[in-house]
Order: C-alpha cells, then sequence, then structure tokens
C-alpha cells in the first residue's frame, strides 16, 4: 500500500481509510500553503525539508467497520516508580530556570522512550486496539514515505467545521484518575491551582488568535473532560470565518498552541527545537482530513509512536510553570505514555 491515513473520530463504529494510489504525498513548508488545499494533513511540530507538511491526495476513500474485539486486560506496569532519568532531569533544570527568570510564561518539555517487541506488530493490529480501547479519543494511523508509520491516539481537536461554521479548543491540565474515580469522567476531580492557570493560558492564546480572524466568535468552559485514564480542562470555541479557503493561515497562526509549545509562543518553540534532548518529529504536530467545504477534522497529534518494525518510540510531554516540580511533570508524562504502552502490552500478548 502506497502512503496511506486510516482514522477514527471519537465513539465512532467505523473508521476512515484514505489512501494515495500514485505519488507521493504533496510537500509543503508553510502552514498557509494549505489555504483551498484538500486531502489528509501530516504536519511536524517544527517543519524542514526533512519533516515536511505531508498532503496525501485521497485517491481512494473507504469506510472500514471496526467491529467488536476483544481486549484482554493487561496490568500497568508501574513505570511511575522509576526516576526520571539523567536527560530529562538536564532538560526539566534548563527549561524550568527560563521560567524563574520570567523569559517564559509556560513552555513544554517533551520526551521520548523506546519499547520492543519480540517480533514486529501489524500496525492495524495496534490501530484497531487503540480503537476499542480509547473510544474517547480521535484514533489515527498514518504511512508515508516520508513521515515512516505513526499511530496517534488525541483528545486535542485543532481545527473542525466546514463552510462558516468552526471550532477549536483549549486543552491543558493533567490528573490521573484512579480507584472509583475511572467509573465516572472525572467529575469528582479538584484542579490545583497550577493546572487552571496553564489552561488559562492556552485559552487567552487561542482567543486573540481567532480575533485576527473573525469578530464572532464564543467561548464556553472549562470543563473536566476524559481521555483514557487521565483527564483535562478543555474550554471550547465556536466562530464563524467568512472565508473558508485561508485555512492554512488561522493554521500559522494556532499553531503550535502553548498546549504543545508554550508562551511567548516564537521564543518558546526556538528554545524548544534549540534545547530538547530528542527531537519531536511529527509528535505534537496535527493531523487529519482537511476539505474546507466538505469537513475538516484536525487534531493535535498527541501520545503518539512512530513504529519502525518491533521498535515503537513513544513520545509524550508536560507543560512547565514556574511552580512545576521535577517528579509531578515526570509522573504525568508516565501516565500519558501508558496509553500507547498498553496497545503493545496487549499485542503482545
Amino acid at each position: 500500500m502506497s502512503a496511506y491515513a486510516i482514522y477514527r473520530f471519537p465513539h465512532a463504529d467505523h473508521a476512515t481509510l484514505i489512501q494515495q494510489t500514485e505519488g507521493e504525498p504533496a510537500e509543503y513548508q508553510f502552514c498557509s500553503e494549505l489555504n483551498g488545499k484538500q486531502g489528509f494533513v501530516v504536519a511536524p511540530f517544527e517543519v524542514s525539508a526533512q519533516q515536511p507538511i505531508l498532503l496525501i491526495r485521497p485517491d481512494i476513500v473507504e469506510t472500514i467497520e471496526l467491529g467488536r474485539q476483544v481486549i484482554h486486560s493487561v496490568e500497568n506496569r508501574n513505570h511511575a516508580t522509576c526516576p526520571p532519568d539523567s536527560s530529562y532531569t538536564i532538560d526539566f533544570a534548563n527549561y524550568h530556570a527560563q521560567l524563574e527568570t520570567g523569559l517564559f510564561r509556560k513552555i513544554v518539555l517533551a520526551r521520548c522512550v523506546d519499547e520492543e517487541s519480540e517480533e514486529p506488530i501489524d500496525p492495524m493490529e495496534l490501530f484497531r486496539c487503540a480503537c476499542m480501547l480509547y473510544p474517547r479519543m480521535f484514533i489515527s494511523l498514518v504511512s508515508t514515505l516520508k513521515s515512516g508509520v505513526w499511530l496517534t491516539a488525541t483528545p486535542e481537536i485543532l481545527l473542525e467545521g466546514k463552510g462558516s461554521d468552526w471550532r477549536t479548543i483549549a486543552l491543558a491540565g493533567t490528573m490521573k484518575l484512579a480507584g472509583d474515580q475511572l467509573i465516572g469522567e472525572g467529575e469528582t476531580v479538584c484542579w490545583p491551582t497550577k493546572d487552571i492557570q496553564e489552561q488559562r493560558i492556552v485559552t487567552t492564546f487561542i482567543a486573540e488568535c481567532l480575533e485576527q480572524f473573525t469578530g464572532d466568535f464564543h467561548e464556553e468552559g472549562p470543563r473536566t473532560v476524559r481521555a483514557a485514564n487521565l483527564v483535562h480542562l478543555r474550554s471550547d470555541f465556536s466562530f464563524t470565518l467568512p472565508d473558508s479557503q485561508h485555512l492554512g493561515d488561522l493554521l500559522h497562526a494556532l499553531h503550535p498552541t502553548p498546549a504543545i509549545c508554550g508562551l511567548p509562543k516564537r521564543e518558546t518553540f526556538n528554545f524548544i527545537i534549540q534545547n530538547e534532548h530528542t527531537p519531536r518529529r511529527y509528535y505534537s504536530g496535527f493531523m487529519g482530513m482537511l476539505d474546507p467545504e466538505g469537513g475538516t477534522h484536525l487534531y493535535v497529534s498527541l501520545r503518539c509512536m512512530n513504529i519502525e518494525g518491533s521498535h515503537y518510540h513513544l513520545y509524550a510531554g508536560g507543560g512547565l510553570l514556574k511552580d512545576s516540580t521535577e517528579e509531578q511533570e515526570w509522573q504525568e508524562t508516565e501516565a500519558k505514555l501508558e496509553t500507547m504502552r498498553r496497545c503493545i502490552a496487549i499485542k503482545k500478548m
């Protein structure tokens, strides 16, 4: 199979396959080049010649019924008891120093860990497993020659809508559910000040971006939403656009949001590129279907893994504020990494 993407929307019982039958996906260096385009977008955190924005042409579009699959329970490995590794400790100290001096208001620190299996696991089986495990999330599996193979399970909408009606969300703050909390949607969670502040930073940024494109937008929230065994704070924005043919310009303004980068946007972005131990590649970029009139559904690429045969590169990150602690942030990334670790563990059985 040539370049393809298969994705499932939250709570859907079917997936959609997009396949480009000839040639390679179009490559772009700027989000603004997506104006008026249609196809499945795969965008990295940092655009470069080696990691361009990719647009998979929808030569074939198929609906795939997922059916029901028995998922055997598997015990969570207690990674959170492991101390932070040396590279994370170095990065945290470096990042946090910038917050203490007041240079940044927020900055996101990401990390990558490697998992292996004795035999390669069919990526489609991992996709189906993720669909069964995480009904609340957008699940996607993408394969192109340039990007490699990526599996994503994300709760964060970057841009969604068609015609003149659009929406986006501000998602920040993370807490892990335990015990009786796992029965519901996180209604009993009490959010600490740090998470409330982090979510407000993201919300303010998105409102300021939207003001550049429309005078007609409405904000609701924040509210608690569940994603796997985690909960986040979410605010919803609905808005109108006078011209849906310039979505690339809006994407340029939005990406990367403070939820995956920080504030000030350009300064934190440059700092991350120069200082983070592991390049993010297509983690914390965005992906999904771009179609200004027929329906656009773009999601931030969180809870990702890059699949290379029997090797799996898992990515996760967390937002740092001035009062963040290394142990707290490390455990947050461990909780997020468990999303993909669980898929691998189940398929090893």
